[in-house]
């Protein structure tokens, strides 16, 4: 699972070189502060969550990968364990 996150990684890195020079800094600097928030707040054993967030980053690079997007918008999405029902 850890080479499916740095290959995604290596992928928003790769798509943002063919976007313009001011929209490739913003895409670097959101994937890189998004991916070490994450490496920071995610238990590394919630495998199911860091599954979802893998699904949810690849379809992100797919649209960043159309020559008709500029920008990435990030949207926040809270995971809550340990809830008592």
């Amino acid at each position: 699972m850890q080479k499916q996150v740095l290959s995604l990684y290596r992928g928003f890195l790769r798509a943002a070189r063919s976007k313009s020079p001011e929209d490739r800094h913003q895409v670097e600097t959101i994937v890189s502060t998004e991916f070490r928030q994450n490496s920071k707040q995610v238990d590394r054993k919630n495998f199911i969550y860091i599954e979802y967030l893998l699904r949810r980053g690849k379809k992100q690079l797919e649209q960043l990968k159309s020559p008709d997007t500029c920008q990435i918008i990030i949207i926040e999405c809270k995971f809550i364990t340990n809830q008592k029902f």
